[in-house]
């Protein structure tokens, strides 16, 4: 394990010490950290989605068949039955929503691991920011440069001619499996207000 751990120290401190700069240094390194982590992310997300795809599915499908069952029992006065029917609609979204919350979890460890290994190596940095009297240490540069990452990756998939939806059909394509909670679906439980 030592040498797996000092194998990827050494890959790693190769992209801090690129130009001889340490400040233009430290913010490509962890610029390539950030999309490292962020690759890694996506892919754990991939892996983990097809394991559990048919039981994302089958929620989901229940959740729609539920709601749809609750809105025909509303419309023909039923409440008992718009009851029953919303309240498995809302237990199948609950079960769909846990399961994009664990994805989401498969989206950020890396980031935890590379926060550890910037630590063990960068501690004491502290970066100015400038016009202020203010620092940063590595933990918000890594933040910072992370979600710029994040945010250009999404960028870089709209200007290829892809719009969301199309990148992301619910779960048929994986190209934006990595962002299971940034879209939510849309409550069942707003119903339950409609007499």
């Amino acid at each position: 394990m030592e040498t797996l751990t000092l194998l990827i120290d050494q890959f790693l401190i190769k992209f801090y010490r690129l130009t001889g700069q340490t400040g233009v240094d430290f913010v490509i390194g962890t610029l390539v950290l950030a999309t490292i982590a962020l690759l890694v992310g996506k892919a754990s997300v991939f892996v983990a989605l097809q394991f559990t795809r048919k039981q994302f599915q089958k929620k989901a499908a229940e959740a729609e068949k539920y709601h749809l069952l609750s809105l025909e029992a509303l419309q023909e006065g039923d409440q008992e039955a718009y009851n029953a029917a919303n309240k498995l609609a809302n237990e199948a979204f609950g079960h769909s929503f846990f399961q994009q919350a664990a994805l989401s979890a498969a989206f950020l460890w890396p980031v935890c691991f590379a926060l550890a290994w910037m630590q063990h190596r960068f501690l004491d940095v502290a970066i100015p920011v400038p016009g202020t009297g203010l620092s940063l240490g590595f933990i918000g540069v890594f933040i910072i440069l992370y979600v710029i990452v994040y945010f250009l990756g999404k960028r870089i998939v709209r200007l290829r001619g892809l719009s969301s939806k199309e990148a992301a059909p619910a779960l048929d394509s994986p190209q934006n499996l990595a962002e299971p909670l940034l879209v939510a679906p849309p409550s069942l439980t707003h119903l339950s207000d409609k007499k």
